[in-house]
């Protein structure tokens, strides 16, 4: 969330980076000004009224200890007790909307993320590896999989309905498998620790980091304390999109000391979207899922470190497409083409043979501290007496699902087969080749 003095005294600023995100900034600020303007005065005009109630108060005791009436002095207290009360009211309702305005505003672009509209004007910043050559026509993950029986989006579209899979054999095991080595690699020569959080969160860790009040739709809501409707409450339940989601909010109003910065995590989890809005798009195969698994990078910085941080979480992730062999490139998401969250985000995306095409496979982002003053994450500087918001930062290292459908695009033979990348052998019991399952 931005600030509000920011906003107040860099309002044309703003608009101008609203614009970049492709939004009309009226529309997206409404009568900020105006509103903004008037809670100041009615905030004003109570202070003013408190402090001649104050001496009015004053006057009524000398009054009375001079043995006098002071009936119509203690009328005029009555009086302003009633206006304060008034204006107050009117304070708060003014301080909610600009609130509301505010909680529906996504984070600026910093000055180095390139201008756009849409993909198309991401900015590429490096490629690595060769594509691989085949002597014959490469098939997309799905014709792989089902071929080689290791998936089955029938039976799971029975049991749970679409945009599910059920993997059986060496596809399970490939998937455990990637998931354990992401994790090694990022906790014993990364640095991060590993967190297990719940899979659960309720509507204010949501809130925390971006997906409430905005993105409810996106989301899978538990019935457990009725629909959602707006209220942000702490017993009810929502199924996680990311894990960035419960770590980000692990420090939700903690203050934190400066020599404990950077804070680095990762987890393996499984994610839950909704995906309104993109029916339609992708519905083959397991590109775009409602449940999938994912490692996740998260970090805690201060503002002097976060852009450094963010080079290194991004890289940490890109190791991982390095050491399975996976071709890839490095794109700089455009002002047009960022997560509401954002304030610089890249996208990581692999090769597929299969579909002739690069496909996201990882977003890492620094955030600012667009969502630490969200969730009221703090830090207080060395010999500081005065805390500071922290800034927060995520990537996914990686997307589980995405690589192992990458992997059997990169890594099939004319047989039907898909070879096992060498880095992963030691987590497949040595099997270095996935051939047909018998179920």
């Amino acid at each position: 969330m931005l600030d509000l003095g920011f906003v107040r005294a860099n309002l044309d600023v703003v608009k101008a980076k609203l614009r970049l995100r492709g939004m009309d900034p009226e529309a997206a600020l409404g009568d900020f000004a105006t509103l903004d303007a008037e809670r100041r005065a009615a905030i004003t005009e109570v202070e003013n009224l408190k402090a001649e109630r104050n001496r009015l108060s004053a006057e009524v005791a000398n009054i009375k200890r001079a043995g006098g009436d002071a009936a119509s002095v203690m009328e005029q207290t009555r009086s302003l007790k009633e206006k304060i009360e008034g204006l107050e009211g009117h304070a708060a309702e003014l301080d909610a909307a600009l609130l509301k305005t505010l909680q529906a505003i996504p984070n600026l672009p910093a000055d180095d993320v390139p201008e756009g509209a849409d993909e198309h004007g991401n900015l590429l910043i490096k490629t690595w590896g060769e594509k691989a050559s085949f002597d014959f026509e490469p098939k997309p993950h799905w014709e792989i999989a089902e071929a080689l029986g290791i998936v089955d989006f029938e039976r799971a579209a029975k049991i749970s309905g679409a945009r599910m899979v059920v993997h059986f054999g060496q596809g399970a095991r490939l998937e455990r498998a990637l998931a354990a080595f992401m994790l090694d690699l990022h906790t014993r020569e990364h640095g991060y620790m590993e967190v297990l959080p719940p899979f659960m969160v309720n509507s204010r860790t949501l809130f925390g980091t971006g997906q409430l009040p905005k993105f409810a739709e996106d989301l899978f809501h538990c019935d457990d304390s009725g629909p959602y409707e707006g209220e942000l409450k702490d017993g009810d339940h929502w199924l996680i999109p990311t894990s960035e989601v419960p770590i980000t909010n692990l420090y939700a109003g903690e203050t934190l000391d400066a020599g404990q910065l950077p804070i680095s995590y990762t987890a393996h989890t499984p994610c839950f979207r909704a995906e309104a809005g993109s029916h339609g798009r992708d519905v083959r195969g397991m590109i775009r899922q409602h449940q999938f698994q994912k490692v996740e990078l998260i970090k805690f910085t201060t503002p002097e470190t976060s852009p450094e941080e963010h080079e290194k979480l991004t890289h940490n992730a890109e190791t991982v497409l390095e050491r399975l062999g996976l071709p890839y490139r490095r794109m700089l998401l455009c002002t047009g083409d960022m997560g509401f969250s954002s304030s610089k985000t890249y996208d990581l995306e692999v090769w597929l043979p299969g579909q002739q095409t690069y496909r996201e496979i990882s977003s890492c982002s620094n955030c600012g501290d667009f969502q630490a003053r969200r969730a009221g994450i703090r830090y207080r500087p060395a010999g500081a007496k005065k805390s500071e918001l922290l800034h927060t930062l995520n990537g996914s290292g990686l997307a589980v699902g995405r690589t192992y459908l990458a992997i059997l695009e990169n890594y099939q033979q004319a047989d039907g087969t898909v070879r096992v990348p060498p880095a992963l052998v030691p987590y497949m019991n040595g099997e270095t080749v996935i051939g047909k399952q018998v179920r």
